[in-house]
């Protein structure tokens, strides 16, 4: 047998490089082996392999155990009716059901909500006063609650971050009522506070009382004087004494957050608009409630020492205030009197702009008009013999970016506007378009409504879809950045007077396919009214 001592010898037909190269690789796979690498590289696949198998078995069986979220089937429009009763001026959109959908909640005044909820079983006089929600997509009820009459006013949307439970208030008879808006289960029931005739709108004020509960305040005013008081958010029991804010009496009132975070209730009187600290109220409701709120340096310059009250606009008594609301820590106030719209500044209380008016018949509503980001002002302006004008203010300058002249139709609805992911909004408003009718009488039958694509503003889109006697009218978004809708509540033209009350709802672009493209320039638009009509198709909506 040959022995060899070199690997040339053994296998004569290798070189001895390739023979030094196999005894390397030789050496190399005894080390491997003995350092297991092998079986490692094994285990880590075999795991690898597992992982894999567990992670698909998991997806799968969530797959299946967990449902899909189920989109609520929305109804184009439904229509509820109540007959023999009487409604109010009383309109709420609330998501009551937790589904992420707005719903509706109003009042009613009838024997029964439904044959299983009576004035009789709820131990209530008949006829008596109904809280009601519905759905906003099918207009089916959610809740229903019985209470005693007779109805003064509500309120909803005042639970936000407060720490509150309930969400809606109701003055009703001689209580005020606290009412859970998922369930309708009431919260607590107090006395009107003694010599308080409140008014709406209730201030939804901090903490004061410390239990970690936001607070409400009610004003009331009567020909002599302006009163104040606090309640509980948690039990509706009264915070202190009564305070009295002025010797005057006041017509409306607003609660209004600086740029530094101090709260001033502002007092609409016959000499114009004034604010008075919260904190000033709260330390002569009682010593000490006002540790925790903020004073702002600004606006205390301009205050009374005897009053402290601060003027904010002098020059005229105020009908309205409203808050612009461009941003989360600073809003400016538009003031509306009796021929001025005027915009002030909510932080120097500076005027920022004016613009003269013969008498403005709504309340203003907000929308883009053009995309420079700031809230454009759509006013109704009164200009005399059954006429009206549609202005639409720049929000920056108060120069008017579009206006119109309509034919006033009685009892329409305040103006609206639907913001879009276009930078824009789509305004509503009501009336009949002069060149459209031979009458100068305005007739209910006669009231059309509008819409404005700031995109073609050289024409609008009218509907004759016409309606009763409207006690309410909201246009919102049902659901976050989608389906645009719009509610009404019609009823008897006397408010508490009995017939049937009609809560409907119709979805904005219902009515874009038998809508009639009507020009307001001369000239028109020169796109083709289907062009215009599938521009307001392709809407898709923001709740900004």
């Amino acid at each position: 047998m040959d022995t060899t001592d070199h690997v040339t010898e053994g296998d004569p037909l290798k070189t001895g490089e390739e023979g030094a190269e196999s005894g390397t690789e030789l050496k190399k796979t005894n080390w491997k082996e003995k350092l297991g690498v092998t079986k490692l590289t094994h285990w880590r696949t075999g795991i690898f392999f597992f992982s894999l198998f567990l992670c698909l078995t998991i997806v799968f069986a969530f797959s299946f155990v967990l449902p899909c979220p189920v989109r609520p089937q929305y109804l184009i429009s439904w229509n509820r009716s109540f007959p023999d009763a009487a409604t109010y001026d009383f309109l709420a959109i609330e998501d009551t059901s937790a589904d992420k959908v707005l719903d509706v909640v109003f009042a009613l005044k009838t024997t029964e909500a439904t044959v299983n909820n009576t004035c009789d079983k709820a131990g209530l006089p008949s006829p008596c006063v109904f809280v009601m929600a519905v759905d906003g997509t099918d207009g089916k009820t959610l809740w229903e609650r019985g209470l005693h009459p007779e109805f003064h006013w509500a309120q909803c949307g005042l639970q936000g971050d407060t720490g509150r439970s309930w969400d809606c208030l109701l003055s009703h008879s001689d209580t005020i009522t606290a009412v859970l808006k998922h369930n309708g289960d009431i919260k607590w029931q107090q006395p009107q506070p003694a010599g308080l005739h409140t008014t709406v709108p209730v201030l939804s004020v901090p903490d004061l009382d410390g239990d970690k509960v936001g607070d409400v305040a009610l004003v009331a005013s009567d020909k002599t004087q302006t009163k104040l008081a606090f309640l509980s958010g948690e039990t509706g029991v009264q915070i202190g004494s009564t305070v009295t804010l002025d010797s005057t009496e006041t017509q409306k009132h607003l609660l209004h957050r600086t740029a530094q975070g101090s709260y001033y209730v502002l007092l609409q009187q016959d000499s114009g608009l004034y604010g008075l600290a919260l904190w000033r109220i709260a330390a002569q409701a009682q010593a000490g409630m006002e540790r925790n709120l903020k004073t702002d340096k600004d606006w205390e310059k301009s205050a009374s020492a005897v009053s402290g009250l601060v003027p904010i606009y002098t020059s005229d008594p105020v009908r309205q205030v409203l808050r612009t609301q461009e941003t989360s820590d600073r809003s400016n106030l538009l003031l509306v009197t009796a021929n001025v719209v005027t915009l002030i500044d909510g932080k120097t209380l500076q005027q920022l702009w004016r613009f003269n008016t013969s008498s403005v018949l709504s309340e203003p509503s907000f929308g883009h008009f053009n995309k420079d980001g700031v809230l454009d002002v759509m006013v109704e302006e009164d200009v005399g013999n059954h006429t009206k004008k549609i202005v639409i203010l720049d929000g920056t300058s108060g120069a008017a970016l579009w206006e119109l002249h309509l034919l006033a139709a009685p009892n329409s609805p305040r103006p609206a506007s639907i913001h879009t992911t276009n930078f824009v909004s789509i305004f509503v408003f009501f009336g009949v378009v002069l060149s459209e009718t031979n009458s100068t009488v305005p007739l209910i039958g006669d009231r059309r409504s509008y819409m404005l694509h700031p995109l073609y503003s050289q024409v609008l889109l009218e509907s004759a879809n016409v309606v009763d006697h409207v006690v309410a009218y909201k246009a919102t978004l049902l659901e976050r950045g989608r389906h645009a809708a719009y509610f009404s509540l019609t009823g008897p033209a006397a408010e508490g007077d009995g017939d049937t009350v009609v809560l409907s709802k119709r979805k904005l672009k219902q009515d874009v396919p038998d809508s009639r493209v009507v020009p307001v320039v001369s000239g028109g638009s020169s796109e083709a009214d289907d062009v215009i009509k599938e521009a307001f198709n392709r809407l898709r909506f923001s709740d900004e």
